[in-house]
C-alpha cells in the first residue's frame, strides 16, 4: 500500500490524539470527521517563496480542481483544513487516513466518494483512494508523498495535491493532471480537468489562539532523516573526521529523535547502543574511578528521557556514580577545582548537564554543586563559558547561558540569579531573532540559537522564542540538517541535534519520550539482557558454537548464525559479533573438527542451497566477503546450485527448475536468493526468484516445505517476502511482498502473538515483526503489539520462552529468533560490518589450517555421533526459523538445542583559547560530541586562564 496511506504513528506531546471513531451505536458506524476552519487564509497570503497551497481535483465526482492556502502549514493534515476542506478517516486507520473530502465550493460541501459508493471503514484499496502528492518550492513535477498527511510538513512554497482514483504501490501513475505551476499561488487561476470554476476559499487568522504569531517550523521529519543517515550501522555515530566513534554525537542524536517522534526504532537501537558502550564512554578510567562527566550525564539523560533508569543503564548506576563523585574542597589531583565540582567537570557546560542528570531523577541536588555554577555567572546575568577568578575579566556567552538556566530552572533553585541569566540572553538577541556565539559578534549562530530558544521557551518568553526559530528554521538546508550560520552550505551534526530539540518545541530540561511502555512502535525487549545471555559461556562455547547436543561439543553453526544476527540487529556485542565471525571465516573448529565448510558441503556434490546461502547472508551481514568466506566462494558456489530441470529418482535435490539443490524449504530458497542479490548476483538468481514467486498462494501466503504441501506458513512467508523486497525495481515483487505482508498481518493473534506449530510462538511472531516492518507505516499498531508479546515473553535471564502458553523457560533456538527479529530489521538489508580482530591465541586458524579440534566439556576430541548431520544437509538452512518445539519435521527441542537431521535437511529447526572558542568548545565539542569543531571566530583576552 502507499507510503502515505498509513496510519499516523504518533502524536505530539501537550495535544490530545483525535479518537480513530470506531463506536458502533444502533448499528450505524460513527467515522472520524475533520472539519475546514470556518475561514481560510486569502490566497495573497501565500506566495513562491512563503505559506502552502492544496489543491484537490473533484473531477471525478463531477466538480472541478479547487484550491486552498495556508499562510503557516505545520502539517498536511492542518494545510488541509486551514485552506477549507473537511475530511473523514476510516473506523479501521482513524482520522489520520483521509479517505472522504469536501469543500463548500463543491456541491454544499459533501465529501466524496460518499458512504454508498465508500463505507470508509476498513482502509481503502489503491485502486481508489485519495492519493498524496507534494512538489516543493521552485519543482514543477509532482512526487508521489513518503509521509502521511499527520507526518508531512509542508515546506515554504510548496504545493501540495489529492487526487481520487488508481495509483499503483510506488506512485508511477495516477499523479494529478494538473501541473505544480498551474495552482501554486502565483499561477493564476487554477485549472479543472472538467473546465469548471476553480474558486478560492478564504480567510484564517494567522496567529495562535493567544495571539502569538505562529513561529516557522522547520521541516522536522527530514533533520530526523539526515540525523538517521549519519549514523553507522544503524544505531551509532562515527566522527566524519577522524573516524572514531562519537559517543556524544550518538547520544545527541538519541535526544534530537525522541524530540522529533516518528522514529522509536531507531531510537531503540541508539539507546541499546549506548547501553552497551557505557563504560567506554562514562567510565574511561574503570568503574571504581570518577565518570567521565559528560559521559555519565548525557546517558544519564537519555535514560531519563526515554523511560530508562539512569540508575540501572548498561549495568552502572550513572546518579550514583555522579553523585558519589561532587567535590568536597579543591583537590583530587586538580580535578576538584572548587567545592561542588562535578569531579573532573573543568567547565561550566559540564557542569549544566550534570545538574540537570540529577534533577531529572528525582534526587536532591546539593547545594554546593548549585553555588558552583553559579561563581561562572557574571555581574551582568550571563554565564562564562570558563570558571573565573575574582579579578579577572568576566566574558559571558548566549549558549552557556541557555544550559546554565535550563539547569537552575530545573533544579528549582536561585529564581532571582536564573531571570537574571534570562534578561541577559534576550538583551543580546539580534533584531532577525538570531543569538550569536559570543556578545561582540553581529552574526548569528546556528548552534547558540537552538540553545537560546529552548531556554527561552522555558522563560516563557515566547515572541523571543518565536523570532529565534523563525531565523533557525531558515538556516535548515535542502539535505534536512542545518547549517552552523547563513552562509554555510553543509549541514552539521551538533547543530541539527540541538536545532531539533528547539523547534519541536521541547528542551533538555523537559524532553520526555518514552519508548518502554506501549506506544506505536511498541515496547521493546531489554536487548542488552538478551544478547547477554546468548552469549553466555555456558551456552556459546569459547565465544565460538552452541553444541548440537549438549555435552559433545560438536557444533549447531546454523543456531551459532543466528546468534551472530541477533547481535548484528541488536548491536549489543560487537566483540562476541566479531568473534562469531572471525571463527568462521577463518575455518574455527568444533569438538569434532568440523568447520563450516564440512556443515555447508561447500565444494561438494551434498553441498545445501539454504546452509550455503545462510553462511553466504552471514558473511555479507558482518562485513566480511562471501566470494572468499573460509577460504570458498559461496556466490559462485550458489550459482551452480540452481537447478535447470527437476530431478529425477532417485535423485531428488532438485524439486523443480529454479530450486537450490538440496533446498527443501521456502526457507533455503529464501536465504539464497538473498545472499545472491545482496552479492549483485541478479543474473544468475533470476531462475530462484522466479521458482519462489511461483510457490506464493494466491493468498498472498507461502508454504514451508519443498515441494510445496499446500500448507500456509508464518515463517516462511515472511522470509520469502524478505527476499523478494530486495528486486525494489520489480513491480509485481513489490505486488507479492504487499500481498504476503497483508496476509501475515491476518494472523495476528488476540496477544499479538502469531501462529507456528508450537502455537502462541515468538519466533513467529518476530519473524512477522521483520515482515510488517517492511511495510511499517501501514503496519505500525500489528508491529507494536507483537513487540509488547515478545517483551511480556523475555525471562529474568534475558532468553525467551518458546510459546505462550507452553512450559516456560528460556531457550536458546527461540531467544535468537526473537532478537534477530524484534527490532524489525530485515535479514536482506541487515548490515553490521565487524572487522576482523587479531587470531585468538590458539584460537580459529585459518582456512587452509589443520589445527588440533578444541575439546569439548567431556574432554571428547574427534568422535562422531552417529546423528550428527552429515556434510551437505540443510541443518541451520533458515535464518531465525522454528524454535526446536516449533519444527515442521523432527525437532527435539531440548534446552535451545537442535536435533538431529537427515541428509534431506528436513530439521527446519537448524535453518539458523580565547572565550569565544572556549564557548564553542565547552558547547559543541563537550556538549554535543567531542567531534572536530571549526571555529571561526576569536578575540584576544590576555587575562583569560585556559
Amino acid at each position: 500500500m502507499p507510503v502515505h496511506r498509513h496510519r499516523p504513528t504518533g502524536w505530539r506531546r501537550g495535544t490530545a490524539a483525535p479518537a480513530a471513531a470506531t463506536a458502533l451505536t444502533a448499528g450505524s458506524l460513527a467515522l472520524a470527521a475533520l472539519p475546514a476552519t470556518a475561514h481560510a487564509d486569502p490566497m495573497e497570503q501565500c506566495t513562491a517563496t512563503s505559506g502552502a497551497v492544496v489543491a484537490v481535483d473533484f473531477g471525478p465526482f463531477g466538480g472541478g480542481v479547487l484550491r486552498g492556502c495556508d499562510a503557516h502549514p505545520t502539517t498536511g493534515m492542518n494545510l488541509l483544513h486551514n485552506a477549507g476542506f473537511a475530511t473523514t478517516g476510516t473506523a479501521h486507520d482513524g482520522p489520520g487516513f483521509i479517505c472522504r473530502l469536501g469543500n463548500t465550493e463543491f456541491n454544499g460541501g459533501t465529501q466524496y466518494p460518499t458512504p454508498d459508493k465508500e463505507a470508509c471503514v476498513n482502509t481503502p484499496q489503491a485502486t481508489g483512494y485519495w492519493s498524496y502528492w507534494i512538489a516543493p518550492a521552485g519543482q514543477d513535477t509532482w512526487k508521489y508523498a513518503t509521509l502521511g498527511a499527520m507526518s508531512q510538513k509542508p515546506g515554504p512554497g510548496e504545493v501540495e495535491a489529492w487526487v481520487y482514483g488508481g495509483t499503483d504501490i510506488g506512485g508511477t501513475s495516477g499523479a494529478p493532471t494538473f501541473s505544480p505551476a498551474s495552482v501554486r499561488a502565483t499561477g493564476g487561476a487554477s485549472p479543472s480537468p472538467s473546465g469548471g470554476a476553480t474558486p478560492t476559499p478564504t480567510g484564517t487568522p494567522t496567529t495562535t489562539p493567544t495571539g502569538t504569531p505562529k513561529p516557522p517550523q522547520g521541516d522536522l521529519p527530514a533533520a530526523a532523516r539526515w540525523l538517521i543517515g549519519r549514523l553507522t550501522d544503524g544505531d551509532h555515530v562515527v566522527d566524519p573526521d577522524w573516524g572514531t566513534l562519537d559517543h556524544a554525537a550518538t547520544a545527541n542524536t538519541a535526544l534530537a529523535l525522541a524530540a522529533a517522534g516518528g522514529h522509536d526504532d531507531t531510537l531503540r537501537k541508539l539507546v541499546a547502543y549506548l547501553a552497551a558502550h557505557t563504560g567506554e564512554f562514562a567510565f574511561p578510567a574503570g568503574a571504581d574511578a570518577a565518570p567521565d562527566v559528560r559521559g555519565a550525564a548525557l546517558l544519564a539523560l537519555v535514560a531519563e528521557v526515554t523511560g530508562g533508569n539512569p540508575s540501572d543503564f548498561g549495568g552502572h548506576d550513572l546518579i550514583a556514580a555522579l553523585s558519589s563523585h561532587l567535590c568536597e574542597a579543591p583537590g583530587r589531583g586538580g580535578a576538584c577545582a572548587a567545592a561542588g565540582d562535578f569531579e573532573g567537570a573543568s567547565w561550566p557546560v559540564n557542569q549544566t548537564l550534570g545538574l540537570l542528570a540529577l534533577a531529572r531523577a528525582g534526587v536532591a541536588v546539593p547545594q554546593s554543586a548549585v553555588d558552583r555554577l553559579l561563581s561562572a555567572q557574571c555581574a551582568d546575568g550571563g554565564f562564562s563559558p570558563v570558571y573565573v577568578g575574582p579579578r579577572e575579566p568576566c566574558d559571558a556567552d548566549p549558549g552557556t547561558s541557555a544550559m546554565a538556566s535550563l539547569a537552575l530552572r530545573r533544579t528549582g533553585t536561585a529564581a532571582d540569579r536564573t531571570g537574571r541569566s534570562d534578561a541577559w540572553i534576550l538583551s543580546r538577541q539580534l533584531p532577525d531573532g538570531a543569538l550569536p556565539v559570543d556578545p561582540t559578534s553581529g552574526a548569528g549562530d546556528s548552534y547558540t540559537t537552538a540553545l537560546a530558544a529552548q531556554a527561552l521557551r522555558q522563560a516563557g518568553r515566547a515572541q523571543a522564542r518565536t523570532a529565534a526559530i523563525g531565523w533557525l528554521a531558515a538556516r535548515q538546508l535542502p539535505d534536512g540538517g542545518f547549517g552552523t550560520d547563513p552562509t554555510a552550505t553543509q549541514s552539521a551534526g551538533y547543530v541539527t541535534e540541538q536545532a531539533v530539540l528547539a523547534l519541536a518545541g521541547t528542551d533538555l530540561a523537559e524532553l520526555t519520550h518514552d519508548i518502554t511502555t506501549p506506544q506505536p512502535g511498541g515496547r521493546m525487549p531489554d536487548l542488552a539482557k538478551g544478547g547477554a545471555y546468548l552469549t553466555d559461556p555456558a551456552r556459546l562455547l569459547d565465544g565460538h558454537y552452541y553444541e548440537s547436543v549438549p555435552g559433545t561439543g560438536f557444533g549447531d553453526f546454523g543456531l551459532t548464525i543466528d546468534a551472530g544476527f541477533a547481535l548484528a540487529a541488536t548491536g549489543t556485542d560487537d566483540a562476541a559479533l566479531r568473534r562469531l565471525a572471525d571463527f568462521f571465516d577463518r575455518g574455527g573448529k568444533d569438538g569434532g573438527g568440523r568447520g563450516v565448510n564440512e556443515w555447508t558441503g561447500a565444494g561438494t556434490e551434498f553441498a545445501g542451497g539454504g546452509s550455503i546461502g545462510k553462511a553466504a547472508l552471514f558473511a555479507e551481514v558482518t562485513g566480511r566477503n562471501p566470494r572468499a568466506f573460509a577460504g570458498q566462494d559461496l556466490i559462485a558456489a550458489l550459482a551452480a546450485m540452481v537447478c535447470t530441470e527437476r530431478g529425477r529418482a532417485p535423485d531428488t535435490a532438485c524439486a523443480d527448475r529454479g530450486n537450490y539443490r538440496y533446498a527443501t524449504s521456502v526457507f533455503s530458497q529464501s536465504l539464497g536468493i538473498m545472499a545472491q542479490l545482496r552479492a549483485g548476483d541478479a543474473a544468475h538468481a533470476a531462475e530462484a526468484v522466479r521458482y519462489l514467486s511461483g510457490l506464493q498462494h494466491p493468498d498472498g501466503s507461502w508454504p514451508s516445505l519443498i515441494p510445496a504441501t499446500g500448507d500456509s506458513d508464518v515463517d516462511s512467508t515472511a522470509i520469502a517476502a524478505m527476499a523478494l523486497d530486495l528486486l525494489t525495481d520489480d513491480p509485481n515483487a513489490k505486488q507479492a511482498v504487499d500481498r504476503a505482508v497483508t496476509w501475515i498481518a491476518g494472523k495476528q493473534l488476540a496477544d499479538g502473538g502469531f501462529p507456528g506449530a508450537a502455537g502462541d510462538s515468538t519466533n513467529s511472531a518476530a519473524l512477522a515483526v521483520q515482515a510488517l516492518s517492511l511495510r511499517a507505516g501501514k503496519y505500525g499498531t500489528a508491529i507494536a503489539r507483537a513487540r509488547d508479546f515478545l517483551t511480556g515473553q523475555q525471562n529474568p535471564d534475558g532468553g525467551f520462552n518458546v510459546a505462550a502458553g507452553g512450559q516456560p523457560g528460556s531457550d536458546v533456538r527461540a531467544s535468537t529468533q526473537v532478537l534477530g527479529g524484534v527490532v524489525g530489521t530485515s535479514f536482506g538489508t541487515l548490515s553490521r560490518p565487524v572487522e576482523a580482530g587479531t587470531p585468538e591465541p590458539g584460537g580459529s586458524p585459518s582456512p587452509s589450517g589443520s589445527p588440533k579440534p578444541s575439546p569439548s566439556p567431556t574432554g571428547i576430541e574427534g568422535s562422531h555421533p552417529a546423528t550428527l548431520p552429515p556434510a551437505g544437509s540443510d541443518d541451520g538452512a533458515a535464518p531465525v526459523i522454528n524454535d526446536g518445539n516449533d519444527g515442521k519435521v523432527g525437532n527435539s527441542g531440548n534446552a535451545g538445542h537442535a536435533g538431529p537431521s537427515g541428509p534431506t535437511g528436513s530439521d527446519l529447526a537448524r535453518t539458523g583559547t580565547e572565550a569565544s572558542t572556549l564557548a564553542l568548545l565547552a558547547l559543541a565539542l563537550l556538549l554535543t560530541g567531542g567531534a572536530a569543531v571549526g571555529i571561526r571566530r576569536a578575540r584576544t583576552n590576555p587575562g583569560r586562564h585556559q
